[in-house]
């Protein structure tokens, strides 16, 4: 696909958006024909991509079904009271939507997932399968060791299901292909939030699911493409809208209807939490000397704040006031999916962060098959609104 013959970025935009909802993963199939490598899935937030694409094989993104798939056997794996992501992703692998991938890693988000890990083993069982555990301890001697000896087992793992092994001088490599290409994601949130009207945040989100379900190298030149497209615009103008950060939707995503529902109700979504393995670092990943241990030392150091990484010597909800602060935010919309206890359990710390800071908040639940948003539309609406009557009255 030549994503810089696409004439606009709307048209891009609908293209990324075709090629996310195509569970049957058309660009995976056609990398695994012209490569002969294998293709890896992940879960969602934080799996060390770089490694896998050094060893020759292609990470692949899996968010669940959305709002796309019905769920008929997965429903069967999971109590009621549990998200939606982990029947969701069940349903995908069972009906063959999956078949082309030779592996699943299932990193550290919570007792669901680990226990979803334990499902995958025993429906593929010839399949890669791995739960992916990470630090809770961020001394290098400590945590760190144990990181580095989680991804040394990784990699021989992949070696096994027909991985090549891994050298120095392929892992630097992947590293700087993927700086590229995180370079180039946050430059695309710079830019939204200097003009929010240029970089819808619905069309952003597509490009950003389309980039984990290509290789590294397809997603450079989409996100290249995109941004040109965005550079040549003439036609978007700015309109009179609350500055706003979305945030707790670390893992199972929004319906993109979700989205465009909140940039309707007068929100300009400035920042937010979607797809975060494309900003886990919050810098370039060091190349140069042991790439192993920089992979390690990024992890223990330079990651973002999540509901899903321990907080060592830190405050839950600092990080999301100076994202506020740094984005210009006029308010925060504090979204969590239902039923998720690593969301909900971070919430009250980090409303009351946000509370400290003065900063105006709205909480509201979703889940990745939401159809319905007129209640949330009227709460953001009003959210907005509110935010907007203060700020004039200041």
């Amino acid at each position: 696909m030549s994503w810089s013959a696409i004439p606009d970025a709307e048209q891009l935009g609908a293209k990324a958006e075709s090629l996310y909802r195509d569970y049957q993963l058309p660009a995976v199939r056609r990398w695994k024909k012209s490569s002969g490598g294998p293709a890896i899935g992940y879960m969602p937030i934080y799996v060390p991509r770089e490694l896998l694409h050094a060893q020759g094989a292609m990470p692949v993104g899996i968010l669940g079904g959305g709002d796309d798939l019905e769920i008929i056997r997965g429903d069967a794996f999971y109590q009621s009271y549990i998200c939606h992501i982990p029947r969701s992703t069940i349903e995908l692998g069972l009906n063959g939507s999956l078949d082309v991938l030779d592996g699943m890693l299932f990193p550290a988000i919570c007792d669901v997932i680990r226990n979803l890990s334990g499902i995958w083993k025993m429906k593929f069982p010839d399949k890669l399968v791995r739960y992916l555990d990470v630090p809770q301890d961020f001394d290098r001697e400590i945590g760190g060791a144990f990181y580095r000896r989680e991804l040394e087992d990784l990699s021989a793992e992949l070696v096994r299901h027909g991985a090549r092994e891994l050298s120095d001088d392929s892992l630097r490599e992947s590293i700087r292909a993927y700086n590229d290409n995180c370079a180039l994601v946050r430059e695309l949130y710079t830019l939204r939030q200097e003009q929010p009207w240029l970089v819808p945040t619905s069309e952003l989100y597509t490009v950003l699911r389309a980039g984990i379900v290509v290789s590294v190298e397809e997603s450079t030149e989409m996100l290249e493409a995109y941004r040109a497209l965005l550079d040549a615009e003439t036609t978007r103008k700015p309109m009179d809208q609350a500055r706003v950060v979305f945030t707790g939707t670390f893992c199972e995503q929004p319906p993109l209807g979700l989205i465009k529902t909140l940039e309707r109700s007068g929100c300009y979504i400035v920042d937010d939490d979607f797809i975060q393995i494309h900003r886990w670092m919050r810098h370039a990943v060091p190349s140069e000397g042991d790439p192993l241990e920089n992979l390690v030392n990024a992890f223990l150091e330079d990651s973002i704040e999540s509901p899903t990484r321990y907080i060592d010597q830190g405050v839950k909800g600092k990080q999301l006031v100076e994202r506020v602060t740094a984005s210009r935010a006029e308010g925060v919309l504090v979204g969590a999916p239902s039923f998720c206890d690593p969301a909900l359990l971070d919430q009250p710390m980090v409303v009351d962060a946000l509370d400290a800071a003065g900063i105006p908040w709205t909480a509201f639940k979703y889940s990745e098959n939401n159809g319905q948003f007129q209640v949330i539309r009227e709460q953001a609406g009003t959210f907005a609104d509110s935010i907007k009557l203060w700020s004039e009255a200041s």
